[in-house]
């Protein structure tokens, strides 16, 4: 297999996930899970299924199976926050709710919000059978208020992808997909197709299965796909089915070319996929085909250009049926000829969390994808004794019962996700390690951390929650942290800022706010405008601006311009003057005291800052400037160029340094009381206001008055 630099073009990174399964509520808790062997499946009490509906004759009954996986809270959903009314919301489907949110969550951990995102954004996806829509289909009150239109919309599968669209304003592609259980991996493929053929330049992928009443039933019936006690027991001896469960998962797509060019963080790539039918070539509509299995994972590895022997895992179908494992390993085997023996691990999420019907094959990339990231195998559960009908013995293959280290090599990890739906559409991703990130440049000392929420309660949430994630992971780079939240969330009302220097700092402040280092605000939605103030000369010293000549390419960038511009007028280095070595420190100083030396300077140092604020979004309205500041006010304007502007501040300072030298001195007093104290040697230089005025002349005619005006009794100066 190669690496990535010759596939690029064909590459498909996954920069972005969101997801909540039974026993998680969000992506990190189900890798924890997963890695751990933990299984997530609840038992009910008759007494929880009787305040659900179940009567007791079928509770009674040997082949109910009283067991699901479980998503908590789907009666939750905040409406306000994505506009809706509180009818609209009450008769939404859950699974276009739970959905709906998982799409902006999937976004933010991809780093963008949906206005900044880089071009067409797709949304593929697919939902199980609207179950919740039963429930009060027949309610001729809540009809009556409602309408069947609104009902309609609120329930229909083909609004799912395009609510999101809608909701979160992308406009890629925005495609249904339904075929059964393999619904989400082949929604996948579409948005790699529709990247591939640049209909969009990001894409959400995924599913969602949530049925209603969460707490259900099954009636176990021998050889049907449903487990007689609640357990998945994949390639098993002893597995006769599967449970099922709920839950949503999402994958943000893009160019792999693109995603490193833009810094994206890469949790894994796509190399290649494929999806197919059975057609009619199996025993019935229901059934596995071992042909279509096999040739939809050939196609997959053509696609992605590697041979069966680069993957070292593949995340099965994995039911735990007698028919439909024996036929998946089969369909396998064909694929990988004679590799060797116990080359390649098998798993199966549905083992830990259930058939997630519609979400299950996005629910097994997510697993895999984190495998690669992480460079471990979780365990596939209930495996004890092979299936007699599988010869694992001659195959590659064996299921993976432990945590296993996935040691790197010279070539990335790859590994294999198929999923395959009742009706014969199977899907088969070819996922691998993505390419290692760039070594971060030097960053700033302080980091600023930007939060903002739709309400107190919840920025407050927000800080504690983003204070025990720093915690918990030490990987987790303070200045990339500070970027994406200043760039790829959308402002809301509420807002805090937090400065901070390292990530103990930070989770210090967040957790219990420190008014030195936080500042909370509401922003009222007024137009705040902003002017620029350029101050003149007496205002310079050694070591102007040298944190951010230090720290800010911008900053550092237009310094050092101004002094290649300036290097032939002055015939020196206004760097050497600025930022000097310790030993020249002193000499510096002298230096800047010089008009044709200090006014450069000032310039320079003060274009640079204007435009490091401008490039931060900081634009003025209006720009003042006193003395030379008024100069760069100018520049900046548009009024001659930075050149110009130079080459006449610079001759401008020349011609000051040739006068006699003299001093000025501010007086807190009126023009009328300033004149008489004047004599022949001292003039009147500057009114800057009612009561303050400037004085200029001959250093000791300056320090005459200074010290006259501080005998006299009753008169304030400065």
């Amino acid at each position: 297999m190669s690496g990535f630099d010759d596939q690029n073009e064909s590459c498909i990174a996954v920069i972005g996930m969101a997801g909540r399964f039974p026993g998680a509520e969000d992506v990190a808790q189900f890798w924890k899970n997963l890695c751990s062997g933990t299984e997530s499946i609840v038992f009910f009490s008759d007494e929880e299924l009787r305040a659900e509906g179940y009567d007791d004759e079928l509770l009674s009954r040997p082949e109910c199976v009283k067991a699901r996986g479980l998503l908590e809270d789907i009666e939750r959903f905040d409406a306000e926050f994505f506009g809706y009314s509180r009818r609209e919301a009450e008769v939404m489907d859950p699974q276009q709710r739970i959905f709906l949110e998982s799409a902006w969550t999937a976004l933010e951990d991809a780093g963008y919000t949906p206005e900044g995102c880089p071009g067409p954004v797709g949304v593929f996806a697919g939902s199980s059978m609207n179950t919740y829509f039963l429930g009060f289909a027949n309610d001729p009150e809540l009809r009556k208020s409602a309408g069947d239109f609104l009902l309609g919309v609120g329930s229909e599968k083909d609004f799912l992808p395009t609510r999101v669209s809608f909701k979160l304003d992308l406009k890629g592609p925005s495609v249904s997909i339904q075929t059964a259980c393999s619904t989400s991996l082949v929604a996948v493929h579409a948005a790699v197709q529709s990247l591939l053929n640049g209909e969009c330049d990001m894409a959400l992928a995924g599913g969602v299965s949530a049925g209603v009443p969460q707490k259900s039933i099954h009636l176990y019936q021998r050889g049907g796909i449903a487990s007689p006690d609640g357990h998945c027991r994949a390639f098993d001896a002893s597995a006769e089915g599967t449970v099922g469960g709920s839950g949503v998962g999402i994958v943000v797509l893009k160019r792999l070319d693109e995603a490193i060019a833009d810094r994206d963080q890469i949790y894994a790539v796509i190399r290649g996929s494929a999806v197919n039918n059975d057609g009619a070539d199996k025993i019935g509509f229901t059934a596995p085909s071992i042909e279509g299995q096999r040739a939809v994972i050939q196609e997959a590895l053509e696609v992605a250009g590697v041979e069966p022997e680069d993957l070292a895992y593949v995340e099965a179908h994995g039911t735990g049926t007698p028919l439909g494992d024996p036929i998946e390993v089969a369909a396998l085997k064909d694929v990988w000829g004679d590799a060797p023996a116990d080359s390649c691990g098998l798993g199966s999420v549905k083992t830990n969390i259930g058939h997630l019907d519609a979400a299950a094959g996005v629910a097994g990339l997510i697993k895999t994808v984190l495998a690669v990231r992480h460079g471990q195998v979780p365990p596939s559960l209930h495996f004890e004794r092979p299936n007699p009908k599988i010869d694992f013995a001659n195959s590659p293959f064996y299921v993976n019962t432990r945590l296993r280290s996935w040691e790197a090599s010279e070539q990335p990890r790859c590994a294999g996700v198929s999923s395959f739906g009742i009706g014969g559409t199977n899907a088969h991703v070819i996922v691998a390690e993505g390419p290692q990130p760039t070594v971060d440049a030097p960053s700033r000392p302080n980091q600023l951390l930007l939060l903002s929420a739709r309400s107190s309660e919840a920025l407050d949430r927000m800080s504690v929650a983003l204070g025990d994630h720093l915690d918990r992971h030490d990987e987790t780079s303070l200045a990339d942290a500070a970027y994406t939240l200043q760039v790829g969330r959308r402002p809301m009302r509420f807002r805090r800022t937090v400065v901070c220097g390292s990530r103990r700092e930070a989770v210090a402040a967040l957790r219990s706010p420190d008014l030195a280092r936080v500042t909370t605000s509401v922003d009222e939605g007024a137009v705040r405008e902003v002017a620029f103030l350029f101050p003149g000369q007496g205002a310079q010293f050694v070591g102007m601006g040298q944190a951010l000549y230090q720290h800010e390419d911008l900053f550092r960038q237009e310094i050092d311009r101004c002094a290649e511009i300036l290097r032939p007028v002055l015939g020196m280095d206004l760097r050497h003057v600025l930022y000097p070595t310790s030993g020249d420190s002193e000499e510096a100083t002298q230096r800047l005291t010089q008009t044709q030396i200090s006014q450069p300077a000032l310039f320079a140092v003060e274009y640079a800052l204007a435009k490091l604020w401008i490039a931060w979004g900081v634009r003025p309205i209006a720009m003042m400037g006193h003395s030379i500041g008024e100069y760069v006010a100018a520049c900046l304007a548009g009024v001659f160029s930075l050149e110009d502007g130079l080459l006449l501040v610079a001759d401008r300072g020349r011609l000051m340094q040739a006068q006699p030298s003299g001093a000025m001195l501010t007086l807190a007093l009126p023009e009328d009381q300033v004149l008489p104290l004047l004599g022949d040697d001292l003039d009147l230089a500057a009114v800057n206001g009612p009561a303050r005025c400037v004085v200029s002349g001959p250093e000791s005619a300056v320090e005459g008055l200074e010290q006259r005006l501080k005998e006299r009794e009753g008169l304030s100066w400065k």
